[in-house]
């Protein structure tokens, strides 16, 4: 097995299942932007239907900033995945994580979160499900 993917795999549906995948990522790494780094900021307060008082507060603020840890990961983990193993099946794992915590999050807090959070990785899953990677 070659250290990093062979690209010429899987075809141009192939390239598009990867460009999704990424996409996941950056949304991933940009969720965790907004609570490790600007936890406070009239974005997260928006994003995350939150007064920024409460932001502010210490203990929601270390929570946040916890959270963004495994949301920066999450995306490390599918990047990884994609580039550097290749493997199919970790993404799909990792795809079908963040879609069952998208689900919960829809059905315990804001039903909003189900597209907002998990609408691109269900659209990724069903292209890598289909198409490879």
């Amino acid at each position: 097995m070659a250290l990093i993917y062979d690209f010429t795999q899987g075809g141009l549906m192939g390239i598009v299942s990867r460009v999704l995948v990424v996409l996941v990522a950056l949304e991933f790494f940009y969720i965790a932007y907004l609570e490790i780094y600007a936890t406070t900021s009239q974005t997260s307060s928006k994003v995350f239907g939150l007064p920024e008082s409460e932001l502010a507060r210490k203990s929601v603020s270390v929570l946040f900033k916890n959270q963004g840890v495994y949301n920066a990961l999450i995306g490390v983990l599918l990047l990884i995945n994609l580039f550097f193993l290749g493997y199919a099946t970790g993404v799909v794992l990792l795809l079908v994580f963040i879609i069952a915590v998208a689900v919960y999050g829809a059905l315990t807090s804001n039903p909003k979160i189900l597209p907002m959070q998990g609408g691109l990785a269900i659209i990724s899953l069903i292209f890598v499900l289909i198409f490879g990677i």
